[in-house]
């Protein structure tokens, strides 16, 4: 029987990336990284056991589109919206503050200008893949660090297209006008990036409300597949990059009703092709450029994380970010992009960039890519960086907190809420229903902008600074309550403040029960965990839904809540309502207006006996549009009186007969 060699290789693949992964899982290195390393063991230049690199190439290539369509599921345009600052301002200055740096050390070693670009642009651009992954694995996407990142790789995916039209006009092949012939490059990039975003809009959702009239599941991924490749190959085509395309493919989509459906559908098959495009990435790495060329490949590898990430760090500063913030962000941008293997490959097809050159550089990107998923697990957990940059972070203005506003900076006895997201808002809203004075400490300058127009006492500040602690007078506070999605962050502002304020009482919301022990150890007083709250609620309704009497469901509650986090909050249960109880289906319930022609005009219910003659029960009434479920059994009905009745039908009809044409055996007699 004839051997597919593809399946030799995936099998190869398979063991050796599970092998090596749960080697490094058990150091509690990241995924990525085992899978990187993976890749380069079985490489052409590692031991060899997958030669033929290409076949490999192209699954990843699927693996990018796919994990790139599912990010953009997660990134809806009114989402995208919402970092619009981080995008255009972030990314720009990112990408911006690289490409000058590049050129001036260029012209300093006397490389020309037109090189210089070029590095600028290789150096530029992040690992999409390799960064979002670390971000999600670590819950960090929300978090202030992770949408500059975030911001950022999005502009940089952007500026892909620009810059490979660019490429020949650095290396002269262009009119003569290189202004020109850039304007209309970028021109062109921004005008595909539109129509492919119109065209999307207007289509997907169509096709989609089509294939979900099938009712067939099979169908529905087909056209899932579908639409994210087709898109992507179409974009390609027209200039774009696959992944870009892929992107703006699920974006469009995440404003629809299918998004949630297709992120299920799809994750499957995201998760194994994205594997095989991180094991793709390390087989990449050429060991024999890093023996030939150590010092080079060090050199360039050094230019990435100090280098490219200083650069980064600068630009999240001159937004204002703290310097932890600023940091982290350096740490998540500091290395080589997938894309930046397209621009090398295309800068040496133009003469641009030598092969020994782009061999080189090359292998120091690997590199870069392999450290990085370590860096950013390492990262937080490494002060030394933030300390340096304080300094820098004053300079430039992006210190914590602001001076607090004259009736704030006596303030005692009040509540600092840090994060002003939906449960920060709530928790404001409250504490100001029973006159509880609060500050609020948010990291995210349009949500502070927006709180301080509503006229909320909402400043700019990292809960983590001795300074912002100082300006919030946490040492006089009632309590510090941190609402933030960052849980290095979180663990931090929980020392800072147990160091700075040791009696004041730290209330935590954790996502996962696991850390609750860590935060406790560190000093939080009380905890309140997102999974939880999560369960206790949904026991409480799918109990409900069962007709479980309350009672019962109370006790159930109380026990899981005994088994792991006692509660001063009663039991909130959903209210059944009388036409879901199927218990009581054989009851029906009525409504009756009295008018003045009928019986029940002036009478009550004590003198009508209607529960006696009828059977049924008057359980309310509606006067002048109030409803009243307490009935005086001798008050007379009046004009517009709506009576709510209950009872087996024939007594409703019954009741609803005397109530109008009164009692038939009185009447005759």
């Amino acid at each position: 029987m004839e051997q597919i060699p593809i399946l030799k290789d995936l099998a190869i693949i398979a063991v050796v990336g599970v092998l090596v992964v749960l080697v490094l899982a058990r150091m509690k290195l990241p995924i990525v990284a085992g899978l990187l390393l993976a890749g380069a063991l079985i490489g052409p230049s590692g031991l060899g056991l997958v030669r033929d690199t290409h076949r490999m190439e192209v699954l990843a290539e699927v693996g990018v589109v796919l994990l790139l369509f599912s990010i953009g599921l997660e990134f809806s345009l009114e989402r995208l919206r919402l970092i619009a600052k981080q995008v255009t301002i972030g990314g720009s200055l990112q990408v911006g503050l690289t490409i000058a740096a590049a050129v001036g050390i260029a012209r300093l070693f006397g490389v020309t200008v037109e090189r210089g670009v070029l590095y600028g642009f290789l150096f530029a651009l992040s690992s999409t893949a390799i960064v979002l992954r670390a971000l999600s694995e670590r819950g960090e996407v929300d978090a202030p660090h992770g949408r500059f990142i975030v911001g950022a790789l999005i502009f940089q995916d952007l500026c892909v297209v620009p810059m490979v039209l660019i490429i020949p006009i650095l290396a002269g092949q262009g009119s003569g006008e290189p202004v020109k012939d850039i304007a209309l490059a970028l021109g062109k990039a921004a005008a595909l990036v539109l129509v492919t975003v119109i065209v999307a809009r207007g289509l997907v959702p169509r096709v989609f409300a089509w294939v979900d009239r099938s009712r067939s599941r099979e169908l529905f991924l087909l056209a899932v597949l579908g639409i994210c490749i087709a898109t992507a190959y179409l974009t390609s085509l027209a200039g774009l990059s696959l992944a870009l395309g892929a992107f703006l493919a699920g974006i469009v989509l995440a404003g629809s009703e299918y998004a949630h459906r297709a992120m299920s559908d799809i994750l499957p098959l995201r998760n194994a092709f994205t594997s095989l495009f991180f094991v793709s990435l390390g087989m990449l790495l050429d060991v024999r450029v890093i023996l030939k060329q150590p010092i080079a490949v060090a050199l360039y590898l050094l230019s990435f994380f100090f280098g490219k990430g200083a650069v980064a760090t600068v630009s999240a500063l001159s937004m204002r970010f703290p310097a932890r913030v600023a940091y982290l962000a350096g740490v998540g941008l500091a290395q080589f992009g997938e894309f930046g293997f397209v621009l090398a490959t295309s800068a040496e097809r133009v003469g641009l960039l030598g092969h020994s050159d782009s061999r080189t550089l090359l292998a120091a990107g690997v590199l870069s890519m392999m450290i990085t998923p370590v860096a950013m697990a390492l990262g937080p957990r490494v002060r030394a960086g933030e300390k340096i940059l304080k300094p820098l972070e004053r300079l430039l203005g992006a210190r914590g907190m602001d001076e607090p506003a004259p009736e704030h900076s006596e303030l005692e006895r009040h509540v600092i809420i840090v994060g002003f997201g939906v449960a920060g808002r709530m928790l404001a809203r409250a504490l100001a229903d029973v006159g509880v004075p609060y500050l609020v400490l948010e990291l995210n300058a349009d949500t502070v902008r927006k709180a301080r127009e509503a006229g909320e006492p909402a400043y700019y500040g990292d809960i983590t600074s001795p300074e912002a602690l100082e300006h919030a007078r946490v040492d006089k506070a009632e309590a510090l309550v941190l609402l933030i999605n960052d849980p290095e962050a979180t663990r931090r502002a929980v020392v800072a403040a147990k160091m700075h304020a040791p009696r004041t009482p730290v209330l935590v919301r954790a996502h996962y029960l696991g850390s609750g022990k860590q935060l406790e150890q560190l000093g939080a007083d009380d905890l309140v965990y997102e999974e939880l709250e999560a369960g206790f609620e949904m026991l409480a309704r799918v109990l409900r839904r069962r007709k479980v009497p309350r009672n019962l469901i109370v006790e159930c509650v109380n026990t899981a809540r005994s088994m792991t986090q006692e509660s001063s909050r009663a039991p909130n249960l959903p209210r059944p309502r009388l036409g879901a109880m199927r218990e009581l289906a054989e009851l029906k319930v009525e409504a009756f207006l009295v008018r003045e022609g009928s019986f029940a005009h002036g009478k009550s219910v004590l003198g009508m006996d209607l529960r006696k003659k009828t059977g049924a029960i008057l359980v309310a009434l509606r006067r002048d549009g109030a409803l009243h479920d307490h009935i005086e059994p001798d008050a007379p009905f009046q004009d517009g009186d709506t009576l709510y009745l209950v009872g087996s039908i024939g007594a409703v009809e019954e009741a609803v007969r005397l109530l109008e044409e009164g009692d038939r055996t009185s009447t005759a007699s």
